[in-house]
């Protein structure tokens, strides 16, 4: 009876954990995508906002996040330059499961809806922050991320960079160039002029997920990467290791080891 009890209380805890929000498994180099981290004027407008989206709160000891499948959305006070629009990082792309309900939550809460198809568009939320959105019926998840989009002026030079810094897989994406990393393509169109980096934009960094910290820097560095901050014990886990990289265009990347709850 004991045996039973604790297999019952098991599974009544496993279904109460929302599994959906785990990273995706990692690539042959060990990464994944992470999160997204966010500087915003009004944190509880962006909270109310991600769960519009379909968003979960999560934490993982002290480090607060919103977890969509495949990543976590990080928000930090602040004040910005601007939102993505103008940044190399133009907007994200998310895809929903029952892409007409979720629009109808988004219009009731009054988030302004463009270039708006019945299966495409985009939607804009507070701080300029831009998201694309489609609709996927076959979906085993409500929503999902499914691209960062950059708009550098070199693409085959970013699609090569990306491919070997983080082990990515370069191709197209729905016609588009990209680089698919596990959890995440990293779309990539060609950009007229050159654009801001991401530092200081309110969507202020990306973040991957890598199985060991130390060994990938080493590798950047050895490959000429700008590491813009060391290994450096996180301050809100204990067993999470950060340090920073940007890319050649100013993408300002977080690499962590320890994210996920």
């Amino acid at each position: 009876m004991k045996t039973t009890i604790a297999t019952v209380l098991l599974l009544v805890a496993a279904f109460a954990m929302p599994a959906a929000g785990q990273l995706a498994a990692p690539n042959a180099a060990g990464i994944r995508m992470g999160h997204i981290h966010l500087v915003v004027s009004d944190v509880p407008a962006q909270q109310k906002f991600w769960a519009t989206m379909g968003g979960v709160p999560t934490a993982n000891q002290r480090l607060e996040m919103i977890q969509f499948p495949g990543v976590m959305v990080l928000l930090r006070g602040g004040q910005t330059k601007g939102g993505t629009v103008g940044s190399i990082v133009n907007h994200i792309g998310f895809v929903w499961k029952d892409l007409p309900a979720a629009k109808a939550k988004w219009e009731t809460a009054g988030y302004k809806i463009e270039q708006d198809t019945p299966t495409h568009g985009f939607i804009l939320g507070p701080d300029g922050i831009r998201l694309e959105f489609s609709g996927d019926p076959a979906l085993t998840v409500p929503v999902k991320i499914h691209h960062i989009h950059l708009y550098p002026q070199d693409v085959p030079a970013m699609k090569a960079w990306y491919a070997k810094a983080l082990g990515g897989v370069a191709g197209k994406c729905d016609g588009v160039d990209c680089v698919e990393v596990p959890g995440v393509s990293l779309a990539i169109s060609q950009g007229e002029t050159k654009l801001e980096p991401t530092l200081g934009r309110s969507l202020d960094h990306i973040g991957f997920e890598v199985k060991n910290l130390p060994e990938f820097l080493t590798r950047m560095q050895a490959e000429g990467v700008t590491i813009t901050q060391p290994l450096t014990q996180s301050n809100f886990i204990t067993t999470m290791r950060v340090a920073f990289i940007t890319d050649p265009w100013g993408t300002r990347m977080e690499i962590t080891e320890g994210l996920a709850p």
